[in-house]
């Protein structure tokens, strides 16, 4: 009689731990499904031209210097804005590789390694690159707002499409906006 109460309860623990990891990782999937959906493109041509030096000297050699400060401004506030969205995509990016890390596919988790590794240090560039604009901000003839988010970001979106082509093949990954 004792065995046979060990063995039902036994088995109802078991049965308990199987339901618990199956929703467990049901729910990570479906966040992982959602955080993919926080990504928000960027148009990697426009960000470029924005931070391009010799865009600057052209502008600073054809508009009068109270017209070249305006524009400046206007284009360190548009690179603000592009630097923000790709240290946004970053953090959700740490937060798709991390939950890519539990793949028993030494592959995926591989590449979820890497993910989060480049997304950190992606968030760390943008996180300097918008002190370096918000500095040009407040003078706008100098040089400092010459940012290079964009290479590291190219570099994260690789690794975030080798991801979900791991992961899942049929569903195409863009973190930036098509052309």
């Amino acid at each position: 009689m004792n065995l046979a109460i060990v063995l039902v309860i036994a088995a109802v623990l078991a049965l308990s731990i199987i339901l618990r990891l199956a929703v467990t990782q049901s729910l990570q999937a479906k966040r992982s499904a959602n955080l993919a959906g926080a990504i928000r493109p960027i148009d990697i041509e426009a960000f470029r031209n924005l931070i391009n030096p010799a865009e600057d000297e052209y502008l600073r050699r054809r508009l009068p210097p109270a017209q070249f400060r305006l524009v400046r401004r206007e284009r360190l506030r548009a690179m603000a804005v592009y630097a923000q969205a790709a240290g946004r995509n970053a953090a959700v990016l740490v937060r798709v590789g991390e939950a890519a890390l539990a793949s028993g596919d030494p592959r995926v988790a591989e590449a979820a390694h890497q993910l989060v590794s480049d997304a950190l240090l992606l968030r760390r560039n943008t996180t300097v690159a918008l002190a370096r604009i918000y500095l040009a901000l407040a003078w706008p003839n100098s040089r400092f707002a010459a940012v290079r988010v964009v290479d590291r970001y190219e570099q994260v979106s690789g690794t975030a499409m080798l991801l979900g082509r791991l992961q899942n093949p049929a569903v195409p990954v863009r973190l930036s906006a098509l052309s």
